[in-house]
């Protein structure tokens, strides 16, 4: 197998010991400098514990190390011969949900973690109903601590078939979903295969997360950059349009449309970091040269113009609410769509989701922090907005408070809850 990267993030409840993984994973892969180490070992040392706490590899924060918990979210990097793997460590604490719909929304894949002595919990529920509401493609259940149960395969198995059930009812196929039994702490199945599990014969942890090959997301809907910046010269009338492609693929002789003024152009020519190039694919960021004197700015949309996405300014949308004060009808927002933002109201909520019991409540009268609901949007500007199940990037925005620049919640266009709620 060739190397190839894994976006991964990792979530579940308070001390389920997603921290004590990360830096177990860190640690036996020897992703980790030795003078990282070695301050493990003394502050490990210095707080009377007899094994190394590999949590303080990935929880770096004061106030985390502290708390002993997770509060932002911690990003790091390591390598196999096979792979190699982004990880975003999230809070698994409830206020900071927020937290997590900011890790799982570019993953290629989710491990969530449970105690194996309090088995599948509210928080688990509510991390999966995240993943399942963001498209992420795969989940892996990592049932830990099973060293606390004398690793017991009737509990192991238990919280398994309850989990891959709740998954089912989510939309995950079973495919998509695998479980492995492990002890974080003294490194049981993570890497190394543990003799404490003779009736387990999957594979470890990261033998799995090596083999992992996820659907893609979201992306069908042909070029789209949002532009980031104009870039001019007045000496030689050089005028380019930097961004990064956030769908499809752009090469010199392509056909786009600019939104949302509606004008058509050819490309003349791609720029990349390095230099003119024949083709930019999504991730890249371009510098896009057009054949027509445009005015194009900041914000505005390039787009393929054989698929033009409809400008439209009221729209619904599936939202994640992240702030204290409760969102109600009426409200009056900024709305941040690709490098556009605009004013928009909130007419009213259509439903709001229960993560436990996988039913929608319909028209609620708030959402409340951490609600997962649906709502109405009316936008000052027509905005090209895109099916966030056709395209990840083009379909999310964000909400904003217009008097101090909070993000209020992060959302999804079109209606990406009755997948999960069975609903029509």
């Amino acid at each position: 197998m060739t190397s190839d990267l894994l976006r991964l993030v990792t979530a579940g409840s308070v001390d389920d010991g997603k921290s004590t993984l990360v830096g177990r994973l860190l640690y036996d892969t020897k992703s980790v400098l030795s003078d990282q180490i070695d301050a493990v070992l003394r502050s490990s040392e210095e707080r009377g514990l007899d094994n190394p706490d590999l949590s303080l590899l990935v929880d770096g924060l004061r106030a985390e190390r502290e708390q002993g918990i997770t509060i932002d979210v911690a990003y790091r990097y390591f390598a196999t011969a096979k792979r190699t793997f982004v990880l975003a460590d999230t809070p698994g604490h409830v206020h900071y949900l927020r937290n997590t719909v900011t890790g799982a929304s570019t993953a290629d894949h989710a491990v969530l973690l449970t105690d194996a002595r309090k088995g599948v919990l509210p928080q688990t529920r509510r991390h999966l109903a995240v993943m399942a509401m963001l498209g992420v493609p795969g989940i892996t259940l990592a049932v830990n601590k099973l060293d606390l149960v004398d690793f017991s395969q009737e509990i192991y198995e238990s919280i398994r078939d309850e989990f891959a059930a709740h998954a089912r009812s989510l939309g995950f196929r079973p495919e998509q979903v695998t479980t492995v039994p492990l002890s974080a702490l003294a490194g049981d199945n993570v890497v190394t295969r543990s003799d404490k599990t003779p009736w387990y014969d999957g594979p470890t942890l990261l033998e799995h997360l090596e083999t992992v090959r996820p659907d893609e997301r979201g992306c069908d809907v042909g070029l789209r950059v949002p532009v980031q910046y104009v870039l001019r010269d007045g000496g030689t009338d050089y005028r380019a349009y930097a961004g990064q492609v956030a769908a499809g693929e752009v090469r010199p002789g392509d056909e786009v449309v600019v939104l949302p003024a509606g004008t058509r152009s050819t490309v003349t020519a791609v720029g990349a970091p390095d230099g003119p190039v024949d083709e930019a694919t999504a991730g890249q960021p371009v510098a896009l040269t057009l054949a027509d004197d445009l005015p194009v700015s900041r914000g505005d949309l390039i787009a393929a113009a054989d698929r033009v996405p409809e400008l439209v300014q009221e729209v619904t949308a599936t939202v994640c609410w992240l702030a204290e004060e409760p969102l109600r009808p009426g409200a009056r927002v900024l709305l941040k769509h690709g490098t556009r933002t605009t004013k928009c109201r909130v007419p009213g909520l259509a439903a709001r989701f229960d993560e436990q019991e996988l039913v929608l409540e319909r028209d609620p009268e708030s959402l409340e922090l951490n609600d997962i609901g649906q709502v109405r949007l009316e936008v000052a500007d027509a905005l090209p907005f895109d099916s966030y199940t056709d395209c990840v990037a083009t379909g999310a925005f964000l909400l904003i408070d217009p008097a101090g620049g909070d993000t209020l919640a992060a959302g999804q266009v079109g209606d990406t809850l009755s997948a999960v709620t069975g609903d029509a």
